[in-house]
């Protein structure tokens, strides 16, 4: 199961691994990639999808110094996300920007050929989709110098 950590600001993935599929594998990668940016003077912020709205998954970001941005529960089911972290206008905006990690993911599986890997093992394949990753953001890096010229 591969996962990417992307700045919200310019689209970029920052850090991308590799883990066995469980239920809980997007939780600890998500916690193992944010380790080293959470001693930053500034909290950081950590958007997650809706299958990640635990309240042990909740509480570990902010003991890092770090925000969960996490889609809350609104269907009638309890939320571990609460009003401290709904109420802040960077919450709307990491929620608006959130699929943009899905498009790295769709560019990955497409373009890079990462949809079904020729590849046999967790480290050749993780080497592969660090790889495409990173050729992402070398793809995109055009339509960035462009917007800011």
């Amino acid at each position: 199961m591969g996962h990417a950590l992307m700045e919200n600001r310019n689209g970029l993935v920052v850090d991308a691994c590799l883990t066995e599929a469980n239920g809980h594998a997007e939780r600890i990668a998500a916690l193992h990639m944010i380790e080293p940016r959470a001693d930053r003077p500034r909290p950081i912020t950590l958007g997650v999808d809706k299958a990640s709205n635990a309240e042990d998954f909740v509480n570990e970001p902010r003991s890092r110094n770090a925000t969960p941005h996490v889609a809350q529960n609104a269907n009638g089911r309890s939320s571990a996300i609460d009003g401290r972290t709904t109420r802040h206008a960077g919450y709307a905006a990491s929620q608006r920007i959130c699929k943009r990690i899905e498009e790295a993911f769709g560019w990955i599986k497409t373009v890079s050929g990462q949809e079904r890997t020729n590849l046999r093992g967790c480290e050749r394949v993780g080497w592969a989709f660090t790889f495409a990753a990173a050729a992402y953001n070398l793809a995109r890096w055009p339509k960035l110098l462009e917007a800011s010229s």
